[in-house]
């Protein structure tokens, strides 16, 4: 009952998550849309102290937007803010965070091959790097590094290259890939939070005393405009690492830290291209960039050629049979983890002569598919069964039951992917051998 209510919560924050990150992002995007398509307005309106204007056709009707300079004449009426998108999308994630990966953190955060931690270690040590690497980035962004685009971005850039690193170092594959998008999803909900948020409080106190905006405010507007510029920035690889638990194949390569670098660096160029764009300067190289980059991308990551499926050590016998003829397996292998079904499995499976007079069974060694049932059994199918026996898991994870040769056939593409890149089984719970992960790669690829 435990994991089937985890699952209930997960799935609600994670709907929730997307929701407020949607609007979040769509917000985002427009605004950073509508401050860089913003031209020169006519004198009249330039007297009234507006910087810039535009007009929009939008839902059957014409759109005048216009932006102040730093104060409008007089105080609207209503006055609309954007806040609670950022806040809700960070809430929401963080719950996610605690319930996929640090309520069942032996299997989603630890890899025991890297890390032997602790659940509380690890956890700790999540909250130290996630919280850590904010700090550091709101001590550059507060100095004079901060004031300089150039330098700013390369320091920020350098920084989340060893972020990356040290991610692949501490935790596991999967994790890995979401520390960083959390990395980037808390800095730019700190800039909402420590500096868009107060710039525009400050801005609306002044005019509502009535009074002219100084030179402190006019700054802090400036340091709000310049840390949403890098929330743009931040969005399309911050998306990608919350698909990517979808796609082992990219965060469990051997490189998984270099390849989400490569990531960041294809999704950042392209969104330079829009927002050199919305400028009104079209430069097709930064959409060229991008494009060969994931070409060699592809290339570089091409998976090694699956060798031919080895022998099976043979790992069974059978008993003589029951006064009804009906076999009874014996399963030699020592592994506490298999279960009643895998008997059964090899027990139907096992090649049985039966002299139907005497109802005796002439004992034979199990094929090749028999044993390599036995590793699907012992190292998979204690989560992918109809009833999963792995704490926490109260349904086959994405649905898929592996229980029986045919259902490695129906799922032989997934069980390829998953088990050549290592995301399966999660954090090696099972402690699937080398050896037995090429066996099982080399033998589904036969189905």
């Amino acid at each position: 009952m435990g994991a089937y209510l985890l699952e209930w919560l997960s799935l609600f924050f994670r709907w929730f998550h997307v929701i407020a990150g949607v609007a979040w992002i769509g917000a985002s995007f427009y605004f950073v849309w509508l401050d860089l398509s913003l031209r020169k307005p006519p004198q009249w309106k330039t007297d009234k102290g507006i910087s810039g204007d535009l007009w929009a056709v939008h839902g059957g009707g014409f759109y005048e937007i216009a932006k102040y300079k730093l104060e409008p004449e007089e105080m609207p009426k209503t006055l609309h803010w954007f806040k609670w998108e950022a806040y809700t999308t960070w809430l929401t994630g963080a719950a996610m965070m605690s319930i996929v990966y640090y309520a069942n953190a032996t299997a989603y955060l630890i890899d025991p091959s890297k890390v032997p931690f602790t659940s509380i270690g690890a956890i700790a040590t999540s909250l130290l790097f996630l919280f850590g690497s904010y700090f550091i980035y709101e001590v550059i962004v507060r100095s004079h590094l901060g004031k300089n685009a150039f330098i700013f971005s390369t320091l920020i850039f350098i920084l989340l290259v060893i972020a990356s690193w040290g991610s692949y170092q501490l935790f596991s594959d999967r994790a890995s890939f979401i520390h960083i998008g959390a990395i980037l999803g808390t800095v730019m909900v700190g800039n909402v939070f420590f500096g868009i948020m107060p710039a525009q409080r400050a801005l609306v106190d002044c005019v509502r005393r009535g009074e002219k905006p100084g030179k402190e405010v006019a700054e802090l507007a400036l340091q709000a405009k310049n840390r949403s510029l890098m929330n743009n920035y931040f969005t399309l690889p911050l998306i990608f690492t919350m698909i990517s638990n979808h796609y082992p194949m990219m965060y469990a390569h051997e490189k998984g830290w270099l390849v989400l670098v490569f990531v960041g660096i294809i999704t950042a160029t392209a969104r330079h291209y829009f927002n050199q764009k919305h400028l009104g300067h079209k430069k097709p190289r930064y959409l060229v960039i991008p494009a060969v980059l994931t070409v060699l991308l592809i290339i570089w990551m091409r998976p090694e050629p699956i060798e031919p499926a080895p022998a099976m050590p043979a790992t069974a016998s059978v008993a003589p049979t029951t006064t009804d003829s009906t076999p009874i397996a014996t399963n030699t292998t020592t592994d506490s983890s298999t279960d009643t079904v895998a008997n059964a499995t090899n027990s139907a499976n096992n090649r049985i002569s039966t002299d139907a007079a005497t109802a005796e069974a002439v004992p034979v060694s199990a094929s090749a598919d028999d044993a390599m049932m036995d590793v699907v059994h012992t190292r998979c199918s204690t989560c992918h069964a109809m009833q999963p026996t792995q704490q926490g898991f109260a349904a086959p994870p994405a649905g898929i039951i592996l229980q029986t040769p045919e259902d490695l056939k129906i799922h032989k593409a997934k069980i390829v992917t998953a088990v050549q890149t290592g995301y399966m089984p999660l954090g090696n719970i099972t402690q699937l051998t080398d050896t037995e992960r090429q066996q099982l790669v080399a033998y589904a690829s036969s189905l």
